[in-house]
């Protein structure tokens, strides 16, 4: 059997859940299909099937009643959608204008005015609105009966086909010289506020998109590439990897690369979330669509098309927002059964009212009010909505979701477990503590840092740091040697020197006298040793230097932000317990689980998850096993594609404090999927009985249909008003 390939098919015609639904279990029954999943926010269907199977998915989409598009067309054209929006906007002015005067006369009862429209006016206004404004719904209506199923367009073309017959009806048999009662203005007004809310919810749906359009406007289409001394303006598509790129300020980046030359600084914040600039000198690392600030540079290109920064950022939003919701299976359950339901309810409405002895007008009028007040819109619109409003404003801020479950398990996390170094911690390691035995402690580190020049180990690095910022002359070294397992050795100033761990104090045959108190007390802190000792011509102990890892600035607002929560934090690392403990007791974590090995990691994860939803947050490889074991994963941004891989949420910068923020969003997203569904039953749940029972013309229930739709939807929209709560202190 060949690979299965996941395609993402455009679906157009869908009204409401309903026909998601069909064109789901219709998709499903393709000899292949897999993990079927239809949006009808997004108008796609996600299929994961063999290649050779799509011709038959497409066939499949039609057989139901629908279009679909192969995956592989030309991206859809933005003037297309915009020449779409303004198609509505005039069919609805059309049929509002033409609705209006028909509803006029009613509006004007209440003010004593008792004026009507001939029957022949009302005729020449209703039927354009009846059949041809309203064309779309009964060709709809007829895909669907072809298909053997119900939609919303079938509801609607019931229920305004019984008020205009029932009005051709009354003319008919209406004696010579007497106005009969006419109920044109109801299907033409209930014509105009489906089409009214049809536009308001395009409208709607197309900004809930507007995370994705903003990625994608920022991939430059051409580049300046530097060739042989020449600069050349090229389409993005033909550079190759290591092509160097002339970026002049102001411009975007085309490319991720390396700065080979020049200094600037770099906004980054519609891919990171980093409101400051973040500066850029040679050998630092910049993305693609991130704005190159004051300086040119010249940048050597490392990733290109699919495998940029920006690609796999759009990718993961693309997923999650065409992902469905565990809590979606309920809604679909609801569609299948809800067409044919109110169908019924509606043959019941009329015949009951008939058989207490209703006229026939009051019954059929009484019916229609039952089609048209159920609309399955708003219930397949609600969790869609607000999964692309939730995901599309933390993309926007540097959380990038995975997908609809890890959103709506993230909102039930009460347990945070962190890993310490590169997560918490800086991961780059720093002098905490330095003591000299000899002279001062400036001399011990320009001798430290002399023995360290042209080392790449990070503690080396951390010395030499050390030595810039306290802006000290570091001497020239000869005859430098490195220790294997021991340290580094070098003359220094005429004086033989070495740099290292205990076991160079042992082999040279040294005590560490004086420093033995402070070297037990930064030990137990879990503070990394080295000893500066001179070999000859006297053998002595210079000093002692002791490393740590600085805490992340955000690490501390981070843990009691989730404590304000009631959300408990713990720690989990490799590291020896001292370091752990000091890492702990500054941030206030009292649950620590220190030396632990990667492969026991996961299984620390799983006993917490006994008491609570875990989410575990991690950058490493050695976290990848722990972050798929949790609830939750959360891999921080400039971690392994490991870690990331295994994470349902991907934080795009190394800042803790988005381990809260990305919690927040998932409660809000997760409410206001609540809030929608509620509202999209309660519509139907009040509605339906009140047309039932004689106490909502079809008027009034067309309008409260076009509304549920658009409330659903405006509801989803104020996610897009969400910002994290460190926003402000990120600020300039």
């Amino acid at each position: 059997m060949s690979a299965s390939t996941v395609f993402d098919l455009p679906i157009s015609g869908m009204t409401c859940a309903s026909c998601a639904g069909r064109v789901e279990r219709a998709l499903r029954k393709v000899p292949g299909a897999a993990q079927v999943s239809v949006n009808l926010a997004t108008e796609t269907a996600r299929v994961e099937a063999p290649a050779q199977a799509l011709p038959a998915l497409v066939e499949a989409v039609r057989q139901a009643g629908y279009e679909a598009s192969m995956p592989d067309a030309a991206a859809p054209d933005p003037d297309d959608a915009q020449r779409h929006l303004r198609n509505e906007r005039l069919a609805v002015t059309a049929a509002v204008l033409l609705a209006l005067p028909l509803v006029l006369p009613m509006l004007l009862q209440p003010f004593g005015v008792h004026w009507m429209l001939p029957a022949w006016a009302q005729f020449a206004l209703a039927t354009p609105v009846q059949f041809i404004l309203g064309a779309r719904f009964y060709r709809a209506a007829w895909k669907a009966v072809r298909a053997a199923a119900g939609n919303m367009d079938l509801l609607v073309a019931l229920g305004t086909s019984a008020g205009y017959g029932l009005s051709l009806y009354q003319w008919a048999n209406a004696p010579l010289g007497v106005e009969p009662h006419l109920y044109f203005e109801a299907s033409a007004v209930v014509i105009a506020l489906v089409l009214l809310g049809k536009y308001l919810e395009s409208r709607a749906k197309r900004q809930t998109a507007s995370a994705i359009r903003a990625l994608e406007a920022l991939r430059p289409e051409r580049a300046l590439r530097v060739l042989d001394g020449r600069e050349e303006d090229v389409p993005i598509s033909q550079l190759r990897l290591h092509d160097l790129v002339r970026v002049k300020p102001g411009e975007r980046f085309p490319v991720d690369g390396e700065v080979i030359e020049g200094s600037s600084h770099a906004d980054e914040a519609l891919i990171s979330g980093e409101s400051l600039p973040v500066p850029k000198h040679p050998g630092d690392p910049v993305t693609g669509g991130a704005i190159n600030g004051e300086g040119q540079l010249l940048v050597r290109t490392l990733a290109l098309g699919t495998e940029t920064v920006l690609a796999r950022i759009i990718r993961l939003v693309e997923d999650a927002q065409a992902a469905k919701a565990p809590i979606q299976k309920l809604v679909d359950r609801v569609s299948q059964v809800f067409v044919p339901a109110v169908l019924v309810i509606a043959l019941i409405t009329l015949l009951g009212w008939w058989w207490y002895g209703a006229p026939l007008e009051t019954a059929l009028i009484n019916a229609v009010a039952v089609l048209v007040i159920a609309c399955p819109c708003a219930l397949g619109l609600a969790t869609p909505a607000a999964i692309m409003a939730g995901t599309g404003v933390a993309a926007r801020h540097g959380i990038l979701i995975k997908d609809a479950e890890a959103l709506e398990r993230a909102h039930a996390v009460n347990r945070v477990v962190f890993d310490k170094t590169g997560t918490l911690t800086s991961g780059s390691p720093r002098i905490v503590h330095s003591l000299a035995a000899v002279a001062d402690e400036a001399q011990l580190l320009r001798l430290a840092g002399a023995l360290q020049q042209g080392s790449e180990h990070p503690l080396a690095k951390a010395v030499l740091s050390a030595c810039s910022e306290h802006g000290l002359d570091v001497p020239s070294v000869s005859d430098s040697q490195s220790l294997t397992g021991r340290g580094i050795a070098g003359v220094v100033e005429q004086r033989q020197l070495a740099l290292g761990n205990r076991r160079l104090l042992e082999d040279s045959q040294l005590q560490p006298g004086e420093l033995a108190g402070k070297a037990h007390a930064w030990e137990a802190e879990g503070r990394t040793l080295s000893w500066l000792i001179e070999r000859a011509p006297q053998p002595q102990v210079l000093g002692l230097l002791a490393f740590g890892d600085s805490l992340k600035p955000g690490a501390a607002e981070a843990v009691r932000s989730l404590r304000a929560r009631g959300v408990s934090s713990h720690l989990l690392t490799g590291d020896n317990r001292g370091s752990a403990k000091v890492v702990a007791d500054a941030l206030g974590i009292e649950d620590v689980y220190a030396e632990v090995l990667p492969a026991d990691k996961a299984a620390t994860v799983a006993v917490l998850k006994r008491d609570g939803v875990v989410a575990m947050v991690g950058d490493g490889i050695n976290d990848a096993p722990a972050l798929a074991a949790a609830d939750i994963g959360i891999a921080m941004g400039g971690g392994t594609d490991v870690a990331m891989q295994a994470a349902g949420i991907t934080l795009m910068r190394g800042d803790p404090r988005l381990v809260p923020a990305a919690l927040e969003i998932s409660r809000k997203t997760y409410a206001k999927i609540r809030q929608n569904l509620f509202w999209a039953f309660i519509y139907n749940l009040v509605g339906i009985p009140l047309a039932a029972f004689g106490l909502l013309n079809p008027v009034l229930a067309g309008a409260a249909m076009a509304l549920s739709s658009v409330s659903v939807v405006s509801n989803a929209l104020w996610l897009k008003t969400w910002k994290p709560d460190n926003d402000q202190q990120e600020a300039p």
